[in-house]
C-alpha cells in the first residue's frame, strides 16, 4: 500500500451501551479481512480495539476512534472526555480495575483491558487528565 493509499475509519463509542461496544472492533476487523492482512495481526487489532472500546463504554462516557491503516501499519487513536486516569501505571497492572459492582455483574471490569491492549500492540502512548480525558494511540504493524 502506497503512502498515499492510506485508509481513514471513524467511529463513534456510545457511552453506557454494552451492546453496541465492539462494533468498530467488528467493522475495522472485517475491513482488514477482506485488504488480506494477516490472521495474526487482525487478531491483535481486534483484541486491542475491542478491550479500548468497552474501557470507553465502562469508564469515559464513550468517546471516538480514529483508525488510519497505511504500509507501516495500523495507527489506533482512542478519545474520551471521561474522569482520566489517576495512575497509569496502576491501571495497566492485569486485575486493577476501577469497574462499579454492576458491571462486574455483567462480566466487565476484570482489569484486564489495558493490560490486554498493551499485549497486542507494538507501541501504546497513554495520556490521560484528571478530570478532562484520556487519548490513547495504538500502533500495530502488519
Amino acid at each position: 500500500m502506497a503512502a498515499d493509499n492510506t485508509i481513514k475509519l471513524h467511529y463513534d463509542v456510545p457511552n453506557d451501551d454494552f451492546t453496541r461496544a465492539g462494533e468498530a472492533s467488528s467493522d475495522l476487523k472485517g475491513k482488514l479481512k477482506q485488504m488480506g492482512i494477516s490472521p495474526d495481526a487482525i487478531r491483535k487489532v481486534s483484541i486491542a480495539l475491542y478491550e479500548g472500546e468497552i474501557n470507553m463504554v465502562i469508564h469515559a462516557n464513550g468517546g471516538y476512534i480514529d483508525a488510519e491503516i497505511s504500509e507501516n501499519g495500523l495507527k489506533l487513536v482512542l478519545c474520551d472526555t471521561g474522569p482520566g486516569i489517576n495512575d497509569i501505571v496502576q491501571a495497566t497492572q492485569a486485575g486493577f480495575s476501577t469497574a462499579l459492582e454492576q458491571t462486574r455483574m455483567l462480566g466487565f471490569g476484570a482489569g484486564m483491558g489495558l493490560p490486554n491492549m498493551l499485549q497486542n500492540t507494538d507501541d501504546m502512548i497513554i495520556d490521560s487528565i484528571v478530570g478532562v480525558g484520556t487519548t490513547i494511540t495504538m500502533f500495530i504493524k502488519m
